[in-house]
């Protein structure tokens, strides 16, 4: 199935990778910001990518992308990412919300250091409440591997929501070709950001770009 999708926050690199691989699969692509401009100017940047190819990307401003959405996708610093969800929550009532951010606070950006809430996922559903699912994924997969057009060797994390959500959130990992596993209900969420912090230390200590997962011993 092809879906709308809405970038929140979507100029910056992760959120471009995300565009590309999706655009890539078929999907509608909405690159939001909070400046309409900025949104315009990351889709100028992406196009060249595609040679080509036709695919459908536009940029708007955040409430712009949301509403025209089917699936919203949130990819703002962590710093950010309680106002942009206060600012945002009426648009997204009703929508599956896939939030890629992680509790990063640098400079120790190798530690783990969670919110109040216990995950940025949580944040985010205290924040907007049942009328959102809202699904923790992608933050295991560097900006670089999604930009590089290449196969990416890594697997996919896929918590919170209900079932139903997360097969969806699967189903656009697998788009992307991507190997995805249901982690399970959105308590979980504290591990699978956790695991930013782990990897990014990994790449410090081993001097490598983009450490990921694998899941193994399942068949």
């Amino acid at each position: 199935m092809k879906y709308t999708i809405g970038i929140i926050g979507g100029t910056g690199r992760e959120g471009s990778g995300l565009a590309y691989r999706w655009a890539l699969a078929g999907h509608k692509i909405i690159i939001g910001s909070r400046n309409e401009e900025k949104a315009l100017t990351a889709v100028e940047a992406l196009l060249p990518r595609f040679a080509d190819m036709e695919v459908e990307i536009s940029g708007m401003t955040n409430e712009q992308a949301v509403e025209n959405c089917d699936i919203a996708v949130l990819t703002v610093p962590f710093s950010a990412h309680a106002s942009t969800l206060h600012s945002l929550k009426d648009q997204l009532q009703g929508k599956l919300l896939i939030d890629v951010c992680v509790p990063l606070v640098p400079p120790k950006v190798s530690k783990v250091q969670m919110p109040e809430e216990g995950s940025a996922a949580l944040q985010a559903k205290s924040i907007l409440g049942p009328g959102v699912q809202v699904v923790d994924a992608f933050q295991t997969i560097s900006f670089e591997h999604l930009l590089s057009g290449e196969e990416i060797d890594c697997d996919v994390l896929v918590a919170g929501g209900d079932k139903e959500s997360r097969q969806i959130v699967i189903g656009l990992s697998e788009d992307m070709g991507l190997k995805a596993w249901d982690a399970g209900v959105i308590e979980n969420t504290v591990v699978v950001e956790g695991l930013t912090s782990i990897l990014i230390g990994l790449n410090l200590k081993y001097k490598v770009p983009s450490a990921g997962i694998r899941i193994t011993g399942i068949e």
